[in-house]
């Protein structure tokens, strides 16, 4: 009788579980894809630019480029070399790589803006703020320290934070200067694309 009531115990709990579990009424493991953090990475708005933002960006470039003219520069390091390509990299690692990047030129640029071209860079300071607000929600919890950062990413990274204290401010303008449209057209879009980016 004992082993009847038991059996019979362990039928009726299977089965209230498996009810439970079946109307939600019970917390069941939501899968990586859907929790919040990765439903609030939408980074495919930014495949194209606008043609308007676009021709802002050059204008900004050319008065950028125009100052630099005038100023006397002798850099060492080039933080964003011309051989590098965000295809290379991981899938995860893309955005780390593209926000370490945006994070410096908007740094840069807001110096620069706040000095002498602020009207000219108003309008691409805007549009660069508004990318880094949505690209940081695409980048993973400690993802540029750690085991993870390592490899083509960990050099890119490494690079990016060393031009930034050995550089003068005026080899990071120009390195910024060199690097913005690509930023925009390739490594921008290949964040965008995701997994089509090949």
């Amino acid at each position: 009788m004992k082993l009847d009531m038991a059996t019979g115990c362990t039928l009726v709990l299977m089965l209230l579980t498996t009810v439970l579990t079946c109307t939600g009424a019970v917390p069941v493991p939501t899968p990586l894809r859907t929790l919040p953090a990765a439903r609030g990475c939408h980074m495919s708005q930014f495949k194209s630019l606008f043609p308007q933002e676009l021709k802002a960006f050059r204008r900004a470039k050319d008065a950028l480029e125009e100052s630099l003219l005038l100023k006397n520069r002798s850099c060492s390091s080039h933080p964003f070399p011309k051989a590098r390509d965000l295809r290379w990299l991981q899938v995860w690692e893309r955005p780390v790589a593209l926000e370490a990047e945006l994070a410096l030129t908007l740094k840069v640029l807001g110096t620069v803006a706040n000095s002498t071209l602020g009207d000219t860079l108003d309008q691409p300071l805007h549009t660069l703020r508004y990318i880094h607000s949505k690209l940081q929600a695409c980048v993973p919890a400690q993802a540029t320290t750690g085991p993870r950062a390592q490899g083509l990413l960990h050099q890119w990274l490494h690079r990016i934070h060393k031009a930034e204290k050995m550089e003068s401010e005026v080899c990071l303008e120009a390195s910024v200067t060199f690097n913005l449209i690509r930023l925009l057209t390739l490594d921008l879009k290949c964040v965008a694309s995701g997994d089509l980016c090949v």
